[in-house]
């Protein structure tokens, strides 16, 4: 026999899946998301009569998917980064 804990089921392997700086990295793009994302909200009419040209701002047309997609690239490059 090997290892009798593989045996019974455990193990005492704790080893995290990422470096510290992974983790860091993913943060910051989940942040960065979460702006993109509070960055398009807004925009809406109390009257449903009254249309609301605000919606149509640069902001919420390119600057908040934008962030977005910088939020989700950061993300993706926080899991293929290598540890050292």
């Amino acid at each position: 026999m090997k290892n009798n804990n593989i045996k019974e089921g455990k193990q005492d392997n704790h080893e995290f899946l990422f470096d510290g700086i992974n983790y860091k990295i993913l943060l910051i793009g989940i942040g960065v998301i979460a702006l993109g994302f509070i960055l398009m909200s807004g925009g809406g009419s109390n009257d449903p009569n009254v249309f609301n040209e605000d919606i149509f701002s640069f902001r919420r047309i390119r600057l908040a998917p934008t962030t977005v997609l910088i939020g989700f690239g950061i993300t993706i490059y926080s899991i293929f980064k290598k540890s050292k």
